[in-house]
Formats: structure tokens, sequence, C-alpha cells
């Protein structure tokens, strides 16, 4: 348990998992960050990153004989953002409890969206049969998510009540992103006590920039941004419309924001050690202040 605002990140890929030699500087688990805030533990999104963060919070629990709380946030529910939920221990723990927020995919809840996941014969238990405590929501950016003390999230709505949030409060905002496929990706701003962290995967530049989106960030302390591809490879192979970035336009983001620093994630699979520095040191020429995202990063706001 971290009592600051601490942000670890667990699985760093895009796409699907990539373990072996070539990917041990970055890892090869796909997207999960473990973010805490003044001990209130936020999980965003699920993919296989999530399966080391659970045997940690096992281990750590188990010594404190406390139950695992902690509030989950879905970009989207594509299989990268999600396969790894199945494999986290604390939900098969009777004692934990989960709350779970995502978008609404078309005409699709989100319980039952990650109740399709892991149905018969694709997995042999399913989301009502784990133990553990979930209580899972739709939100969309109309809605506001304050986490107190007591660690159990509220929903509050922009347009019908004044948000009025205490320094010891946890603020996370919604924005949805048009620019990913099959329903797009919510984007989310995370503040607490004067601080503040974007978390923007699975979105895509667009020419002049995403102002919608660089509003959201402005000013933030940290901001994780998808960059998946190359310049060349979104130009020449042709990857437009596939919903990722590269690090000239993350970099764009970061500073039309003017935030403080920027962390480039979501990682394409096919991209080796090697590959990955290349595009930081570019990253850095456009943005000094900038890393890739691997395995077992921490950033102390």
């Amino acid at each position: 348990m971290e009592d600051g605002f601490v942000i670890r990140f667990r699985g760093v890929r895009g796409s699907y998992p990539v373990p072996g030699k070539t990917t041990l500087k970055y890892g090869g688990n796909t997207s999960c960050v473990e973010v805490w805030a003044g001990g209130r533990l936020i999980i965003l999104d699920a993919g296989t990153g999530i399966v080391s963060l659970g045997n940690d919070l096992t281990d750590w629990y188990r010594k404190a004989k406390k139950p695992v709380v902690a509030t989950i946030f879905f970009s989207h529910t594509h299989h990268d953002h999600t396969q790894g939920f199945p494999f986290f221990f604390p939900a098969y723990v009777g004692s934990s409890t989960f709350y779970m927020f995502g978008p609404k995919t078309f005409d699709q809840d989100l319980e039952d969206t990650l109740s399709r996941a892991m149905l018969a014969p694709i997995f042999p238990i399913s989301l009502e049969e784990l133990p553990s405590l979930k209580i899972i929501s739709n939100i969309d950016e109309n809605e506001v998510i304050l986490i107190g003390p007591e660690h159990e999230p509220q929903i509050r709505n922009i347009f019908r009540e004044e948000i009025e949030v205490d320094q010891d409060t946890v603020r996370i905002d919604v924005m949805q992103s048009p620019f990913h496929p099959s329903g797009g990706v919510s984007v989310f701003r995370i503040e607490w006590q004067r601080k503040s962290m974007l978390y923007a995967t699975d979105t895509e530049g667009v020419k002049g920039g995403d102002t919608r989106l660089i509003r959201f960030a402005e000013g933030c302390d940290l901001l994780i941004h998808d960059a998946q591809y190359t310049a060349d490879e979104y130009v020449g192979i042709p990857k437009q419309g596939w919903g990722h970035s590269t690090p000239e336009m993350a970099a764009f983001v970061a500073k039309q924001a003017q935030v403080k620093q920027l962390v480039l994630f979501h990682h394409e699979p096919a991209h080796d050690d090697a590959q990955l520095d290349e595009m930081q040191a570019r990253a850095q020429e456009l943005f000094p202040n900038t890393v890739l995202a691997y395995e077992g990063l921490t950033v102390r706001l």
C-alpha cells in the first residue's frame, strides 16, 4: 500500500503479450496501470499486467490481514485491456471488493461485456462465480467519480449538481474519445491534493491535434499517452484509423497541454527493446521530459 500519489506500470504493451528475450527491458504484458492516491487503489485496465499486481496485493494484504479494495477503470473492453482479469487472484477471495467502471459499448453494458469474456467454453469460471464482491457500472463523460477515505466511490453528474471536492478526496473525470474502433475509448483524469495525471491509451492523433483531449489534459503533472506506431508505420503500412498514435502525436498533445511529464504507452508487440529505445530518443527530441513506459516504472507525483 502507498500513502502518496504513486503510479506504477504493470503492463505496457498493446494487442497481445510478447514474452521473450527481446522484450525484457520494457516488458511484454498488456495494459495495466496501478495508481495509489492516499492509500486508495485505482487500477487502469486489466490486461495481463494485472496478474502480477494481483499476486503482490495478495501478499501485502495477507500480511496486513486486510481485504483488498480497489476501483478498476476500463478504457474499453478489447482483449488486451481485459484478458488479465480472469487470472487476477484477489477476485477469487471472498473478502475482496471491486468497484468497476467502464463505457457502455453500443447496447452492451460493461457487466455483460466482461461476463461474455468468461463464459464457458472460453473460460471455466464465470464472472458471477468469482466470490469477490463486484459492483459494476457504466460511466460516461457527464459523470465524475469521487473516492473518499472510506474507499467507496460516489458517482456525480456534472450537469445536475455542483461538485465540491475536499483535499483528501480523489476525483476522476472521464472524456470519451471517438478515435478508436468499435465504440471509442474512455480517457481518465485523476486528481488528488492538487496533483493530476491523465490516462489516454488507444487514442489516435488527428491533424492539428485532438483539441478536446488537449483541453482535458491541460496542466497535468503526468500524461500517459498511446504511442504504438512509428511515424513510418503509421503512414507507410498504413495504419490510419486503427486507433493508435505515434510518439510525435503524443508529444504534440503534451506540449499543447503544457503537461510536466509524458509517458509513452501501449507499445506495438512487434517492437523489440532496441526499437523502443529509438522511439524514446525521438520523442525526447520533441518533448524532453518523456520516457517510454516499462514494467515496474514508478512515478511519484
